[in-house]
Parts: C-alpha cells; structure tokens; sequence
C-alpha cells in the first residue's frame, strides 16, 4: 500500500524500503543545512572547546522523525547501541554522543529562530524549480495536536454584574461604544477581527501568533463536541503535487478562520512564481476577508458556503444563480476574467415556457464577482466545475493524515509552545524532503527507462 498515491514510479513506501543508509542520504540531500549551522553552531572563541558535530545532531533529528524515534532519549539510545545509524547521521566513530541538554541548547537556538522557516521555503522553491510543483489549486486546513503536559482546568468566567435594563441614553450609548472600539483597539492581532489581518504585513502576523498550549474545541464524526488541550496546525497543500507549501503553528484555541490569511500571504509573498488559481476551503472559512484575500491573490475563492442563518435571496437560488419567473435556475455558461464576469444562460425548462419571449424571463443573465466576493465565484457555486475543484480539497486531509501517521506530528514531546514549533517545523521539513527525493528518484528511473528503451 502506497503513502501518497500518485501516478510515478516511486513513492514513499518505496523510498522506506530502501536501506537506511539510502533512504537518510536521499532526504539528506534535500534540505539545506548550512543556514541552520550558522544559527546553532558555537560562535564565540572562548568558552569550553567545541566537541559536538553540530550537522549530524540536525541530521540525527531528522533521522529521528523518519525512523518515527519517540523521544531525544530512545535517539541518543540508537545512536550508542546502532553504529551504522550512528554514520548514516553523520558521525564519526571518534565523535562523542550528544546528551539530552546537548540537544536541549540545540532546540532553544532553533526555537529562537525562524530558520527552520526559512530553509522550508528554500525546499519548496527548489521542488518549484525542478518541475515537481505545479500546482494551481491550494487546499487549506487545520488540525488539533495534542499536547504532551496534563492539561490545566478549565477556568470558570467570572459571573458579571447583571445589565442594566431599558434603553441606555444617547450620553451613554456613546460612551459605551468608544469604551467598545478602544477595548477592540487594543486587542491582540488574532483576538480582533478577521477584516484586521487583511492590511498587517506577513511579518506582523506571523510574530503575533500565540503558541502557548490552550483547550480547543472540535466536532466529531457524530457532530458532538470534543476538548483537547494543545495546538493547531494549519497548512496550505498543492491539491496536485500534495507538497505542503505554506503552515503556520498557533495555540489550540486559535479560530481556523485566523490562520488562513498568514497562509495566502505567506504564498503571494514567498512564492509567487507559483501560479494559484483557485483556494479551496471547507465552510469554516466562509469570512469575507478571506475571500478578500484570495481576490488580492489574483485567484478564485473555491469555499462551501456558511448560510449562519441567512435568509434566502428572491430570485436566485441556493447557489445565488438567477432565477426565472417561474423560479428555474439559470444555467452558469462561462467566466469572463477581463471583466471578472458570470454569464449566465437560460434555463431548459424555460425551452417550450410562454414567457420565454416575454421581457420578464431575459435569456442571458450577467453578474461582476466584484459585486459580493462570496456569492460569486469563478467557477460558479454548485458548478460541475466549482464542484470539481472543491472535491481536491481532500489534498489537505490526506497530507494531515499522512504527517500524524507516519512523520509523528501528534507525538510533541515539548512543554512550551516555541519548542513544540520546532517539532512541528521539522516535521514539515522531513515530510517535504521525503516527497523531493522521491521525485528526484522517480525522475531518475523515468530517465533511465527511456535511454534503454532508444
């Protein structure tokens, strides 16, 4: 049984079952090591001399996640009792074997930095330029991860003064509602408004989020409400290559709806070349600011729609597609992308209606997307096309399924949040590398085959 199921001639179940020493050397290969040498290697001349072969430790972390090692303590038992997991890491028979507070300082350096960020970008530009993503559709999700500590009770809200009845003053209305937008001023950047995100710069966002442990809130399959405490991931996939091209790590309590900017703009930011021309997300994400984003993306907004209790529009359908007088929908024709306009057509049953020559029922029915950027879509809602692309959202919750099963996303070990990040970057970092040298393999063989076959 393959791990991603993709129409090449290697995959990642073929890459496991290679020998270790391959299968380290092909993922090795992938990530650039030498920024995050420079971040945790010993600077200073004074000191205590440097006995640590700071590559192999960042190698053996690596290790540690494909070989699914538990813990820093069972991978510092494997490198004592395994010598060829020992060299395959990087070590020399002479080196000493890092301790647990030897990684610890390591892990407290690379959570103090965001290189583990960085080097993932340069991963994905790398696959990017080889040819490997090509992607014009992105899947974006989140997932809860558990954290490892005993979760704290739950705190009770303090029971507040009961509210004055009866209709305040125009004095006191006032007052209470710049007490009000002075109170949202100050807020947190992820505690206001989604709208509030749309003009803070990638930077910003991405500094202001909280990664502290936190009870979260999830539905189940039965559709009842289940508790966690720990942290979300969130990830932006390429429905076709399923390469995570964006992630971003918050607090379990984080609303999914606020991670999905930071996602768009980290894409529009870091890697533009790619050409995105859909975003598909499930009605979780039903906010205007999101759909704003996508817009200023230069794509379209593939999202399920949230009705929240909204009333159905007179003269269009559940899909927001025109109606006739007799209430049959219109049928979506066509996009016009120069001027970001819905055509569309009459409806069959409309073929044999008396009215159809009347100028109550018109044949052709145009509409802006411009006009409301979450009714109108393109391609339009409830489309076989709009349909189409929102069925690759599954992308997403594959590559999810994948990271908690096999690359130990759930198995953070970490009792603050920054470390946790680590984990949770270097996760990404090996399962993308997985994926690169598969495809670098899978190339390999697929240009050895043709030369035999000439």
């Amino acid at each position: 049984m393959t791990i991603i199921r993709q129409g090449s001639l290697f995959d990642l179940q073929d890459l496991y079952d290679l020998q270790p020493t391959h299968r380290f050397e092909a993922v090795f290969s992938t990530i650039e090591i030498d920024p995050i040498l420079a971040v945790v290697s010993k600077k200073a001349l004074y000191g205590a001399p440097v006995q640590l072969n700071y590559a192999a430790m960042i190698y053996s972390l690596t290790a540690r996640i494909l070989e699914r090692i538990p813990t820093i303590k069972d991978l510092i038992k494997r490198l004592k009792n395994d010598y060829m997991f020992r060299l395959d890491c990087g070590f020399l028979l002479s080196d000493a074997i890092p301790s647990e507070a030897s990684y610890s300082r390591m892990l407290t350096k690379l959570a103090d930095s965001d290189i583990l960020e960085r080097v993932q970008e340069t991963q994905i530009l790398q696959a990017i330029l080889e040819g490997f993503i090509t992607d014009d559709t992105v899947a974006i999700d989140a997932t809860h991860i558990e954290a490892r500590d005993q979760a704290p009770a739950k705190e009770e809200k303090p029971k507040t003064d009961p509210k004055k009845r009866g209709r305040k003053s125009k004095e006191e209305q006032e007052k209470w509602l710049q007490e009000k937008a002075e109170r949202e001023a100050a807020l947190p950047l992820y505690e206001k408004k989604i709208e509030a995100q749309l003009d803070s710069s990638l930077a910003e966002l991405r500094s202001a989020v909280p990664l502290d442990p936190k009870w979260g809130i999830k539905k189940n399959s039965e559709g009842k409400n289940v508790f966690w405490f720990g942290y979300k991931g969130h990830f932006a996939v390429g429905t076709k290559s399923q390469y995570i091209l964006q992630s971003l790590f918050s607090s379990g309590n984080l609303n999914d709806g606020k991670a999905a900017i930071p996602l768009l703009k980290g894409i529009k930011d870091g890697l533009s070349i790619l050409p995105i021309s859909f975003s598909t997300l499930d009605a979780g994400y039903d906010y205007p600011a999101i759909y704003e984003q996508i817009y200023r993306l230069g794509a379209q907004s593939i999202i399920a729609y949230n009705k929240k209790n909204e009333s159905e529009l007179e003269g269009f359908d559940q899909h927001f597609a025109p109606t006739c007088v007799r209430e049959h929908s219109y049928r979506y024709d066509s996009y016009d992308s120069t001027y970001e306009t819905l055509k569309y057509t009459q409806p069959k049953e409309c073929k044999d209606c008396p009215l159809a020559q009347d100028t109550l029922c018109q044949k052709v029915y145009k509409v802006k997307i411009t006009t409301n950027l979450r009714r109108y879509t393109a391609p339009a809602r409830g489309s076989k096309a709009w349909k189409t692309i929102y069925k690759q959202r599954s992308a997403v919750e594959r590559v999810i399924a994948y990271l908690k099963e096999f690359f130990q996303l759930n198995n953070v070990r970490f009792r603050t949040g920054k470390r946790a990040k680590v984990h949770f970057d270097l996760t990404q970092l090996v399962y993308n590398g997985a994926k690169l040298a598969c495809d670098r393999i899978a190339k390999s063989i697929s240009k050895k085959d043709r030369l035999q076959a000439a």
